[in-house]
């Protein structure tokens, strides 16, 4: 059963592409490792040949013929044997992290261009657990336990043949009960796999713990939840101690059943060779070197059981890494955007029949069909979860479509390259991230090379050349993690000028007005209207305050267009509109006749 088992579990690890995943993080190196093996096979042979030198010594000795000789060389294989492993130590070793230097840089390259729907449906704590711990268990698996089988497995076969060479019987006796435990270790390395892979998604899970809890430490602080949160870290953690725990326990259980596999061979052999010796069928000499070679396995037994353990650990490795592979990436160069020219004329935007729905999801977006002529202002209102932001969305290419068709200046975007029609677009998001680091850095970001002239331009433009001027470092000023040390309102304006700065040629507005005071709501309205005479400008607006005076507007409801016109127009032929002006305290402005 324990043998039908284990060729099961060999031909599941082929048919599952497992290994071969494995071997593909070590196809770029393999010349390193031909060369460690190299190594370790000469030390290997040094080591093979010291029981018979250690055999010749006791000849030798009983003989009365000269030392000297057998033990020189003796002592020189020993030292010979210590530096060829110290350089195959140093081989690997160096090989090992260009192992996980390559994977990091692969899962980091695919991270960074995962499709937004595949991040919506995975923790960003796991993904990080993936390119941290995970790729730090191919560090050995990839490398040394590759070489440690092959090494260990020819060792174990070399010593096997002198030691048969030496006497057959003691062979017959070493084999008995080194089949048994055997069978012992193919039953369990097979579960090692499977607790390591336990231990590791577990350890992952308390990545996603953590990351939850600290990415919304504000929210969890004033809501008073750190008790709550915290259980749920403590639940994860013991969940990776309790895995952890079974992995040791079934370690522990093969490194016992590693130093049996010698001491029981050693003390039978002691027994029926100690008989021999005494009846005079054996010389003391020969049963010496074969203790010796028996004591010599211990180093390829551990190689191979190692080597065999390492690399149950790192195909757990390979399946979650493989996984990251198996997500979808969106096709975008990985260069730094360029300062783009201004367009010649404004682009119009145009939505034909679109439909579409998030995953597992009914239709959020529903035969959508309307046009935002450039230039000027479209805006596009409606309740809360009427699809506006999803519109946005679709248009920047975060989703593909279900049906219909979205048109940048005629042409369908989705037979345009993505970085292109990205390249053309402003957006600005509803929450207005910040990223890590300076305020200059984030206001340039979408335009690494823009002026010095033209960032004081967009500053004073958006009034944030007032702010700039009390920040205790100018544009050097460190912002914070997600700019938690500015304000919603300068998050917002730095938003605002950060996508003003790249001079699009469409400008998508998300609620980009909504944490400003008045009298900046005021002046980026003006900003926006001034931008508008050139410009397409899209806006998504809750309050109808902020969009009167649009060329267009938009009604969405229910994920469908109800009615389109001016504010007027739609306060007298829209029940919705004017329902939702009503809440909103507004009313026409009066007419001026005469």
């Amino acid at each position: 059963m324990g043998y039908g088992g284990g060729r099961t579990s060999v031909r599941a690890l082929i048919d599952d592409g497992r290994v071969r995943r494995l071997l593909a993080h070590t196809r770029p190196h393999v010349p390193s490792l031909v060369v460690g093996t190299f190594l370790a096979l000469l030390a290997g042979a040094a080591g093979l040949v010291q029981p018979l030198l250690a055999k010749a010594v006791i000849d030798a000795l009983s003989a009365g013929a000269p030392l000297a000789a057998p033990v020189v060389v003796l002592a020189l294989l020993i030292v010979v044997a210590a530096l060829l492993s110290a350089a195959n130590s140093y081989v690997l070793g160096r090989t090992a992290e260009r192992v996980v230097l390559d994977v990091r840089r692969n899962l980091a390259n695919r991270l960074v261009r995962l499709r937004v729907d595949e991040l919506d449906h995975t923790s960003p704590g796991d993904l990080i657990s993936r390119t941290t711990a995970d790729s730090s268990l191919l560090r050995s698996a990839a490398t040394t336990s590759l070489v440690d089988l092959v090494d260990g497995g020819l060792r174990f076969a070399g010593a096997l043949v002198l030691m048969g060479w030496l006497d057959l019987r003691l062979l017959g006796v070493s084999l008995t009960v080194l089949a048994g435990v055997g069978v012992t270790v193919g039953v369990v390395v097979p579960r090692i796999r499977a607790a390591v892979k336990a231990a590791q998604d577990a350890v992952a899970a308390v990545s996603s713990s953590l990351f939850r809890a600290l990415g919304a430490a504000r929210t969890v602080k004033a809501s008073g939840t750190e008790g709550s949160e915290l259980r749920r870290v403590a639940g994860a953690v013991d969940d990776a101690y309790r895995a952890g725990v079974r992995g040791v326990r079934l370690n522990a259980v093969l490194s016992a059943i590693t130093g049996l596999s010698i001491q029981v061979p050693f003390l039978a052999v002691l027994g029926v060779g100690g008989a021999l010796v005494a009846s005079g069928q054996l010389p003391v000499s020969t049963l010496v070197a074969f203790l010796l070679y028996l004591f010599y396995l211990i180093g390829p037994i551990g190689q191979l059981v190692g080597g065999v353990s390492e690399l149950q650990q790192g195909l757990a490795a390979a399946d979650r890494i493989g996984a990251v592979d198996a997500m979808a990436v969106e096709d975008v160069p990985l260069t730094d955007v360029p300062h783009l020219r201004r367009p010649e004329r404004a682009l119009p935007v145009r939505f034909e029949g679109v439909q579409f729905g998030y995953q597992r999801r009914e239709q959020v977006v529903r035969d959508v069909s309307f046009e935002a002529p450039g230039p000027g202002v479209t805006a596009v209102v409606g309740p809360s979860g009427a699809g506006k932001t999803t519109l946005f969305s679709l248009l920047m290419r975060f989703y593909d479509l279900d049906a219909g068709r979205i048109t940048l200046d005629g042409t369908d975007i989705e037979t345009m390259p993505l970085d292109t029609v990205r390249s053309l677009i402003g957006y600005v998001e509803q929450d207005a991230p910040a990223l890590e680091g300076t305020f200059g850095e984030n206001l340039a970001y979408a335009a690494p090379s823009a002026t010095q002239a033209e960032i004081a331009a967009v500053l004073a433009q958006t009034r944030l050349d007032e702010l700039v001027e009390r920040l205790p470092d100018g544009l050097e000023t460190l912002v914070g993690t997600r700019g938690v040390l500015l304000s919603g309102g300068e998050r917002q304006r730095l938003a605002i000028a950060r996508a003003l700065l790249r001079r699009p040629a469409v400008l998508l507005l998300d609620e980009a007005t909504s944490q400003l005071d008045a009298r900046n709501e005021r002046a980026l309205r003006d900003v926006v209207d001034e931008v508008s005479r050139t410009t397409t400008v899209l806006v998504v607006a809750h309050r109808l305050s902020t969009v009167t005076s649009a060329d267009r507007i938009v009604v969405l409801d229910a994920g469908q267009v109800r009615a389109t016109g001016t504010h007027e127009e739609l306060l007298a032929g829209d029940p919705l509109y004017a329902e939702l002006a009503a809440t909103q305290l507004l009313t026409p402005e009066p007419v001026e006749t005469g």
